[in-house]
């Protein structure tokens, strides 16, 4: 895959969107760790911490890559990317607990720590997003990291203005679960008769299940007592 493949720029667009949407809580654990620490202390912790996380996001990711081209993986991670993108959508009752620290390097362990804990959905959808495409994974990696971390508030703001990029940021992480439950070649002898573009169908259909089941479990959750 070539940047003259408009495949390549749609998996890129996947890739970054997919992990802009769900690095929203990685954003806010960075700020929280780092609010104690003395202004320029903010600073290094964020960019030592933000850092370290980027590079073992992006080892785990390669795994996750691997893992994938095994029989059945493909569908037990489209389910788990089903139960994200519907989560997504689910308002939560309490925000990430994280104990802010006055020491630099405490803090900077601290944001290690939580956004590997909290990482296991990006790392999922982003090796689905780029099917296996190892170099096309980093280069999306490398522009939505940064943009996460040093637009984080702007990020939280815009989501809390217009709820309606949550709900779009969970379609696309079902339309990726579906693309990638499809290819999965435990099931190829089921799927290889049909056009190719059938994927897609699988797609919308992952999409718009992720959208329905999430906003009536979010209703639920605003009516209960």
């Amino acid at each position: 895959m070539s940047p003259a493949d408009p495949l390549f720029w749609t998996a890129l667009f996947k890739i970054i969107g997919v992990n802009i949407v769900l690095s929203g809580d990685n954003a806010v654990v960075i700020a929280l760790a780092a609010r104690s620490l003395p202004p320029r202390q903010q600073t290094q912790a964020i960019v030592w911490g933000s850092g370290a996380a980027i590079l073992l996001r992006i080892v785990l990711t390669l795994f996750a890559v691997a893992l994938l081209a095994l029989p059945w993986l493909k569908l037990i991670g489209s389910a788990l990317l089903l139960w994200i993108g519907i989560k997504l959508l689910v308002p939560e009752d309490e925000g990430p607990e994280v104990t802010a620290s006055d020491n630099l390097l405490v803090a900077i362990r601290t944001i290690l720590i939580a956004d590997l804990v909290m990482s296991l959905d990006n790392v999922i959808a982003v090796a689905a997003a780029a099917g296996g495409h190892w170099g096309l994974m980093i280069i999306g990696l490398a522009i939505s990291i940064p943009i996460v971390i040093f637009g984080a508030t702007l990020l939280v703001k815009l989501m809390e203005r217009w709820p309606v990029i949550i709900t779009i940021g969970a379609a696309l992480i079902g339309f990726v679960a579906g693309e990638m439950a499809w290819e999965d070649i435990a099931v190829s002898a089921w799927t290889d008769p049909y056009p190719k573009d059938m994927k897609y169908v699988a797609a919308v259909v992952c999409a718009a299940i992720v959208v329905v089941w999430g906003q009536w479990l979010a209703r639920r959750a605003e009516t209960r007592p």
